[in-house]
């Protein structure tokens, strides 16, 4: 029997460790990996992608909706380039992802030859362990180092082999201080908890206060029942950043959604009149929304280096987020007055009949509110959803409304556009037989939307609803409200995506008129395998913060007076919304 190969040896450990998908795109400079996937087939799923930047978004999605290593591989040079963005993604909202990459010959690195790209120093800023495999000998020791960083540190970890070194055989050469089988293919979790004197200051803190708020992040997603139970003792408002949409339901009457631009008008009166303010498993990026007053914060974090990061900290309690909950609530005493949360109850529900209202128009051209309101009520309980960057990031936040069991994400702190289509592909992947549902605007679905290719050839039955407004409509926003300039360079060459779906081997339906979004949406969610819907909205809806500051509404007049080509039609629009929400 030969001896085992690099690559053997590597496909080999990565099985041990648990390993079933890799997400690639082939490549000579690493067709000894393809050749032992080939013969493993049956133990390991390869899921060929159209663009490896799709591969690195899918093993980043797969490891959130999993909670398992996500794992993508890349050929040499251009092919592991375009990885980065992907892996930026994963790197940015702490997903452990191991990318594997080829090089050219060993012997030819460094002699201007073909592809001859040093990938693991162009890693070094986005991997936290990046090793070259020097041999047979060497990859057990690299791979079993490699997963218990991403996996400890949740982060990004790189591995690069040479073409010809994947194809070197075991011959038992090692060095002598190389003990065989001295690394173990073994990662023990930890959930750390903090120190009895530390909890009792921050139950100190908290017992303390009258009107408590709760920023509940991904670090609270495994941690429902805790944050609940915190909020029921404390009679304390749960805010939630976009990353920890899913920590609680929508329907919980201590909530009130979101945070910041995408977030809700509640919200933002809650964190402005709190006293108190208890920060769990979040870093919450956008420091103008946290509250401008001094409040007493306890802030609970799996890293301490996140301690004290976004806000004024009184008591940090570094540990995992569900354990220390369970400890610190045993310190607290219930608290009695209720007027805090009543009051923003009470707001929440206006919020409520607001977005409804929105959600509920019969006017056209179609508001996209309208499309996200009725998806929302008709999905799974259990149902996964990948929302992507832009415009349509609001209308997932505030018309998705989380129930059950539902899981969501987004390209979070990185905030990349094209992870819709990719993050869809890695929930489906790593979720077989539930339901997922992927919400894109026509600018970065078109980014990556080869990837469609992808769906159909695995028939994953992902229902992605497409915003088509025509133009890259969060940065008319930004340009307009935040700079004070009119759009410029943002139009977009009209797609016909479901005749475009269709093409592809995929159920295309297009939606313009919300008498036939319910209809439509319903029919499309019963559609067996994928599915695209183009929903042609509304290009001057603005996605309008829960609270407009005065230099927002400024900026906003001051694009209009200077030309902004689509104004009248803009301020249409807008006093159009502003005079529903007065009446």
């Amino acid at each position: 029997m030969p001896n085992k190969t690099v690559a053997e040896l590597l496909i080999e450990r990565l099985m041990q460790w648990g390993v079933d998908t890799i997400f690639s795109l082939p490549g000579d400079g690493i067709n000894g990996i393809y050749e032992v996937l080939r013969i493993n087939e049956k133990k390991i799923k390869l899921v060929q992608v159209r663009h490896e930047e799709a591969a690195a978004f899918a093993a980043c999605a797969y490891a959130k909706y999993s909670g398992r290593l996500g794992v993508c591989l890349a050929t040499s040079g251009p092919g592991g380039v375009h990885l980065l963005n992907g892996l930026y993604d994963a790197k940015f909202d702490g997903q452990p992802v191991l990318a594997i990459t080829g090089h050219t010959f060993h012997d030819l690195i460094g002699t201007h030859y073909k592809q001859d790209l040093d990938l693991d120093k162009l890693f070094m800023d986005v991997a936290a362990y990046n090793e070259r495999i020097m041999g047979p000998s060497h990859v057990y020791n690299v791979v079993d180092e490699a997963i218990k960083t991403a996996l400890s540190q949740r982060t990004v970890v790189h591995i690069n082999i040479p073409k010809d070194i994947q194809e070197w055989e075991m011959d038992g050469q090692r060095s002598a201080a190389n003990v065989p089988a001295h690394s173990a293919d073994i990662y023990k979790l930890s959930r750390p908890v903090p120190s009895l004197v530390e909890l009792n200051g921050a139950a100190s803190v908290i017992n303390s206060g009258k009107k408590i708020v709760i920023l509940a992040g991904r670090g609270a997603l495994d941690a429902r029942e805790e944050i609940l139970q915190l909020a029921a003792l404390t009679q304390g408002v749960i805010i939630k950043a976009l990353l920890g949409k899913a920590v609680v339901p929508d329907d919980s009457p201590y909530t009130t959604g979101g945070i910041g631009l995408l977030g809700t008008a509640p919200s933002g009166d809650a964190m402005q009149e709190c006293d108190t303010l208890i920060m769990a498993g979040t870093s919450f990026p956008y420091m103008e929304f946290y509250p401008k007053q001094n409040v007493r914060t306890v802030q609970i974090d799996i890293d301490q280096a996140r301690i004290g990061l976004r806000h004024g900290v009184e008591v940090g309690l570094t540990g995992d987020c569900r354990e220390t909950l369970r400890a610190l609530i045993k310190l607290l005493q219930p608290q009695q007055d209720k007027s805090f949360l009543e009051k923003t109850q009470e707001r929440m529900k206006k919020w409520n009949d607001l977005l409804r209202a929105e959600g509920t128009r019969e006017d056209k051209p179609l508001k996209p509110q309208v499309v996200a309101y009725q998806l929302s009520s008709l999905i799974d309980n259990n149902c996964i959803i990948c929302a992507d960057t832009g415009v349509v990031t609001t209308w997932a936040a505030r018309h998705i409304l989380i129930r059950g069991e539902q899981k969501f994400s987004v390209s979070g702190n990185f905030s990349s556009m094209a992870n819709g289509l990719p993050y869809a592909i890695g929930a489906a992947i790593s979720n077989p037989g539930r339901q997922v549902i992927c919400l894109c605007g026509d600018g970065g679905f078109s980014m990556l939307m080869c990837e469609l290719a992808t769906i159909a050839k695995y028939q994953l039955p992902i229902k992605i609803i497409i915003f088509k407004n025509n133009s890259f409509g969060m940065i008319k926003w930004e340009q307009i409200v935040f700079e004070g300039n009119p759009e410029y360079g943002l139009d977009l060459h009209p797609i016909d995506f479901a005749m475009f779906a269709r093409s592809c081997g995929v159920a295309g339906f297009s939606l313009d008129d919300p008498a036939q979004a319910q209809t439509i949406i319903r029919k499309a969610l019963n559609t067996l395998g994928p599915v695209v819907i183009d929903a042609k909205i509304d290009p001057y809806e603005a996605p309008m913060p829960g609270h407009i500051s005065c230099e927002q509404a400024w900026h906003f007049i001051e694009a209009m007076i200077r030309g902004e080509k689509d104004r009248w039609d803009i301020l249409k629009t807008v006093i159009k919304n502003k005079i529903r929400r007065v009446f």
